[in-house]
């Protein structure tokens, strides 16, 4: 997900540079969401990590 978010920023980058100002407002609002999301899912995936724990070692 992170990968499509920094594409998505590259795309508006390019659309700016070249006038394309609606297409650029759009990717990189798009860009923003997915990193945010992105954000939210490996925190999530953080603290159920921590609270997995370990099991006792035999």
């Amino acid at each position: 997900m992170l990968g499509w978010a920094i594409t998505f920023l590259i795309l508006g980058l390019i659309a700016a540079l070249f006038g394309f100002t609606g297409i650029a407002g759009a990717a990189i609002g798009i860009a923003k969401i997915l990193f945010f999301v992105f954000l939210v899912i490996f925190v999530v995936m953080l603290l159920m990590s921590f609270g997995r724990g370990r099991g006792p070692v035999p």
